[in-house]
């Protein structure tokens, strides 16, 4: 009899196992899906509107409007993520890709289209190679969480001074520096999504939880592809 309930404790422990695995394929699929939708809608937004302007409104008061909208609004998601409904965020995820999109579209008027094209495979390989191993890694990655994080502010306020120095130097040292740090929170914050899963989350508080993931990646990834750009891409 204690042989049999033996027997009935494990089936289940490993049918509790099977399912909260499949519930984590599903969840981090959802997560992936959303984050490369993004990438693509911030592709398209960036070609079409390098199709239908003229350059010169780079140098208009406009362009600061879509450099600053986007950061204006990813800290409106992440500060309001626990009261918006999952469709609403999404949605908002989107408009965030697409006004990444328009002011990515200067890009496209300093770099070829080859090398463009060329770093964002790049980019995209190294993204899923350090996120399959953030994901797969029995190894902690929590202890490098502060020291990225320090890594991240060094390279705001960096990239801040270098705006009135100009320094090719210091640009160089930004990307490079920038790679190591965006490549380090790809793996870091795939483990900490992965932890984020909760099988018993409701509809809702999965929701809000994908699109909160979904842009923490795709910050990572629009960063690390910017760095590379500034490195290895090829200009007009």
């Amino acid at each position: 009899m204690s042989n049999f309930d033996q027997n009935l404790a494990a089936a289940e422990t490993a049918g509790s196992a099977i399912a909260v695995d499949a519930g984590l394929r599903d969840y981090m699929l959802r997560i992936y899906t959303y984050m490369g939708a993004g990438v693509g809608f911030t592709a398209v937004a960036a070609w079409l509107t390098y199709q239908i302007t003229d350059p010169a409104w780079l140098q208009s008061p406009l362009m600061w409007i879509f450099i600053l909208a986007p950061l204006a609004l990813v800290f409106f998601i992440g500060s309001r993520i626990n009261t918006l409904s999952a469709p609403t965020a999404r949605l908002l995820f989107f408009v965030y890709a697409g006004l990444i999109g328009i002011s990515l579209s200067i890009l496209l008027h300093i770099y070829t289209s080859s090398s463009i094209a060329r770093v964002f495979f790049i980019a995209a390989a190294s993204f899923g190679a350090l996120s399959l191993f953030g994901y797969t890694t029995r190894r902690d990655l929590s202890g490098l969480g502060t020291f990225l994080f320090m890594g991240l502010i060094g390279i705001i306020i960096a990239s801040l001074v270098n705006l009135f120095l100009w320094s090719s130097a210091l640009d160089w040292l930004i990307s490079i520096v920038g790679v190591g740090v965006f490549a380090g929170l790809t793996a870091y914050d795939t483990q900490r999504i992965k932890a984020m899963y909760d099988s018993a989350d409701d509809q809702t508080s999965a929701g809000r939880k994908s699109v909160l993931a979904a842009l923490s990646l795709y910050l990572n990834f629009i960063n690390l592809f910017m760095m590379l750009l500034r490195l290895a891409g090829g200009r007009r």
